[in-house]
């Protein structure tokens, strides 16, 4: 058993028990929630000197992975508080690291994402609404129409313009804790897929230190292209192939019970054979390239050479786009050789209905369209065409 799956396991058994009645409810899920408090995994990455378990890259995907299997709005919550606490870890100050990253080894703080904004276009690397200073302290007053399990965090990393001043280019990024500000949801979550996450709308207003800027002010385009994108093309890529991972486990062990109690063990058909081999097929390409993108990414850590660069950047998007659009092909496919009964009904005894739903959203989630795009562009300027 990998170390990954080892962390997992006291976590997973909660998962699986309440997920189905999550996305019934479009309830956050509380119970994995405290779970993960209480074994360790909300400080997974932080390092051992702060408390933390100090896990590596290679043990952060198979958890994702693992919590996914049962319920991605689960695996999509930890990955994308794993994707802040990177962030803090290689960014924040000394005295936000030393009040900040203890708490976060012990359970106490949940970390949601707070990046969307009304009224612009889906660009990262922008913002609207400004940092404004006060004194020793930096003033918050943040709208965002998306923020995944933002009723229930314990501190925000929120993206804003750098000052009044500032072009919407320049853009800070600060973390806010939930004692600091005063939260207020504006929309509900009533979604098709990864209903659990409870990515409700919210309107934060608060101040905090002015050492919460993380990296100083104007950073989170560096921030973003060094930890929180690769973070999450890779942490998110785990979800998706996790979930349809097991679901190919669900359905392998549902048709040998279904085929052997009704033909006594007869084989199935090559039609059979050779759809679920194209399943199997999609699954290996996206954990292959998942694999080698995150050793480009250890390599780049270890040796201290950014991840801007154009080679990285279209490796990354690739995997992103790869992994959204084989998985949720996968998880089509799977749906279809179960049948109607069995594949889309949603009281099934394998929920195939449900993953297929969530990985609906892999490729709606940071827009594959608008990756494209960067990619196409990013291919014109590496003449060399130097594949992973």
């Amino acid at each position: 058993m990998s170390r990954g799956s080892i962390l997992a396991q006291p976590v997973v058994s909660v998962v699986r028990d309440h997920a189905a009645g999550h996305d019934e409810n479009a309830t956050f899920p509380v119970e994995a929630l405290a779970a993960m408090r209480t074994h360790g995994l909300l400080g997974m990455l932080v390092p051992t000197e702060y408390g933390g378990l100090g896990e590596d890259l290679s043990t952060f995907l198979e958890v994702a992975s693992e919590l996914s299997a049962h319920c991605l709005s689960t695996g999509q919550i930890w990955a994308m508080h794993c994707f802040q606490v990177d962030a803090v870890i290689r960014y924040g100050s000394a005295d936000l690291k030393a009040t900040l990253l203890p708490r976060i080894a012990a359970g106490e703080v949940y970390i949601a994402s707070v990046t969307s904004e009304g009224g612009r276009k889906a660009d990262l690397l922008t913002a609207v609404t400004p940092l404004h200073v006060d004194g020793e302290r930096v003033v918050v007053e943040r709208a965002a129409p998306v923020v995944t399990g933002g009723r229930w965090a314990d501190g925000f990393l929120i993206t804003m313009r750098a000052s009044a001043d500032a072009p919407e280019s320049e853009v800070s990024l600060v973390y806010a804790d939930r004692a600091d500000l005063h939260v207020e949801p504006t929309s509900q979550w009533n979604s098709l897929g990864v209903r659990a996450t409870e990515s409700v709308g919210m309107l934060l207003k608060g101040a905090v230190p002015s050492h919460n800027v993380i990296g100083g002010p104007a950073r989170f385009p560096e921030i973003a292209r060094e930890s929180m994108v690769p973070m999450s093309h890779l942490g998110w890529s785990a979800c998706w192939l996790g979930t349809a991972r097991g679901a190919l486990r669900e359905l392998i062990r549902w048709s040998g019970k279904s085929r052997d109690s009704r033909h006594g063990g007869s084989a199935h058909s090559d039609l059979f054979y050779e759809r679920i081999g194209r399943v199997r097929v999609a699954l290996e390409l996206v954990s292959s390239y998942l694999g080698r993108a995150r050793d480009e990414v250890e390599r780049a850590r270890m040796s201290q050479q950014p991840l801007s660069s154009p080679r990285h950047r279209l490796q990354l998007n690739t995997l992103k786009v790869v992994a959204s659009d084989l998985t949720f092909r996968a998880i089509d496919d799977m749906l279809q050789l179960a049948g109607l009964r069995t594949g889309y009904l949603k009281d099934s005894e394998i929920p195939l209905e449900r993953h297929f739903r969530d990985l609906r959203s892999a490729a709606l989630n940071h827009a594959n369209d608008g990756l494209l795009v960067g990619i196409g562009a990013l291919t014109m300027m590496d003449r060399g065409v130097s594949l992973i």
